[in-house]
């Protein structure tokens, strides 16, 4: 009977020309492929080998090859399923990034739940009938908007694959317009997978904005992990640079040279561990009347909260959060930014709606730790501070948002006390297509634009 395995000789020569060990290891994850195979060909030639030899190697490269594909086929399965796995944990923990609060808050609804428990959000306010409209400039008019095409868009680098820009703040400093913003992506660069962090650019004139490039956040150890929805404004009495943004709890940094997005100092928190806190405390900003600085902020639950401390505190000192504005969800949602109106001792808070697509909502005040009253016409998705509704586009840009949603308004100072010019509005937003709109929120791909408002005619 004939042998169908190969002489010893052939079998140890055959190997040492393969460079193959008799018995592989199991191969690590994310090991390279197996390099291919001679062809019989080649070894032929490079071996001397009679057709004899051939055909007894045949089966033997045969079975070899099978074996490497089958390895290869593993390989592909277990990384997708290590992909797959990693976008679910991800999501998770961005769940539960969102929610780590939860049981030192309120709870979360339409009509403006005071909280749960022993939790103290302080005496409710009453939710205001509007007020007519009497403001200066711009303001005091129909509003109508004009916007620009998609200035900053997401883009990728070598190691990040970005989803959607948001959240923007933005300063006129030295000559330069310098933005941060919220970035949704994945990042190789600090093991990062569909999570918000931020990106910062700046450029000299708007034209040139699409060009600018962005410096992703996260490639500075300080800033990996979940970030967002920043605000930044320079603080005159420690002739500082402030940047705050929200972990899930606000943080600050600071710096002399706030174009510089790796000369802020490592993210330090306000409020102390246990502080009484809203289910899902999100978009901070801060506004000063130059005695108190003021912190307020939403928590998508249909109110509005505000929390104060001294100058000489700040950034330390914070009085525990309390409820400042009431309304429901679909009036007081998000992305609330506050501002002091030039020329007038009133303050403006626009708050994001949702209606028939996210729009803004205007309420005005005498003191920042007063009564807050809506705006007579810009208090509807019919009639808004700033929406679909008032919005049209430059001439020759083919719209490409249906809707206004967290931005912030240029203001004339860089200052803390948040001074708005009611006859130069420009209001920088982030927007989206109706037919974008769908999905996962975090990937949807949100881009930014400019508004700018116009005499009604």
């Amino acid at each position: 009977m004939t042998k169908s395995i190969l002489s010893r000789a052939l079998a140890a020569t055959l190997l040492a020309a393969l460079a193959l060990p008799p018995a592989a290891p199991a191969q690590p994850a994310l090991a390279p492929a197996p390099a291919a195979l001679p062809d019989l060909a080649t070894l032929k030639t490079t071996l001397t080998l009679t057709d004899a030899q051939v055909r007894q190697i045949t089966p033997v490269l045969d079975a070899q090859a099978k074996a490497l594909a089958e390895v290869a086929a593993a390989q592909t399965k277990a990384d997708t399923a290590r992909t797959e796995a990693n976008t679910k944990i991800a999501a998770l923990l961005n769940d539960a990034q969102k929610t780590q609060f939860a049981t030192l808050g309120g709870r979360r609804g339409g009509g403006g739940g005071r909280g749960r428990g022993a939790v103290d959000l302080g005496p409710l306010p009453e939710i205001h009938a509007t007020v007519p409209n009497t403001l200066p400039g711009l303001l005091g008019k129909p509003l109508k908007w004009v916007s620009t095409g998609p200035l900053v868009v997401p883009v990728n680098d070598a190691t990040h694959t970005v989803q959607s820009i948001k959240d923007p703040t933005i300063s006129f400093i030295d000559g330069k317009w310098e933005i941060y913003a919220t970035a949704h992506f994945t990042s190789t660069a600090s093991n990062t997978r569909n999570a918000f962090n931020m990106v910062h650019l700046s450029f000299t004139d708007w034209k040139d904005a699409p060009k600018a490039p962005l410096y992703y956040m996260d490639n500075n150890p300080n800033f990996t992990g979940y970030k967002c929805a920043p605000e930044m404004f320079y603080f005159p009495p420690q002739k500082k640079w402030y940047f705050i943004f929200q972990t899930q709890p606000p943080v600050f940094c600071t710096s002399t040279t706030p174009g510089d997005p790796n000369s802020w100092t490592k993210p330090e928190p306000f409020f102390a561990q246990g502080t009484p806190m809203p289910n899902l405390p999100i978009d901070f900003h801060c506004i000063g009347d130059g005695t108190h600085m003021y912190m307020f902020f939403t928590g998508d639950d249909g109110n509005f909260y505000r929390s104060r401390t001294t100058y000489a505190d700040f950034p330390k000192g914070f009085s525990n959060p309390v409820v400042a504005m009431r309304g429901t969800r679909n009036t007081v949602f998000e992305a609330g930014y506050t501002y002091k109106i030039k020329g007038t001792d009133k303050y403006l808070t626009l708050v994001e709606a949702l209606g028939a697509g996210r729009y803004y909502r205007a309420y005005v005040a005498d003191k920042l730790d007063g009564e807050w009253y809506p705006v007579e016409g810009f208090d509807t998705p019919e009639k808004p501070f700033a929406g679909k509704a008032n919005m049209t586009f430059e001439a020759g840009v083919e719209p490409w948002s249906g809707q206004v949603s967290h931005g912030e308004l240029i203001r004339e100072t860089n200052d803390e006390r948040m001074v708005l010019d009611p006859n130069n509005l420009m209001f920088l937003y982030q927007g989206i297509g109706d037919a974008e709109n769908r999905g996962d929120y975090g990937a949807l791909p949100y881009k930014l634009g400019l508004l700018r408002a116009v005499k009604a005619d």
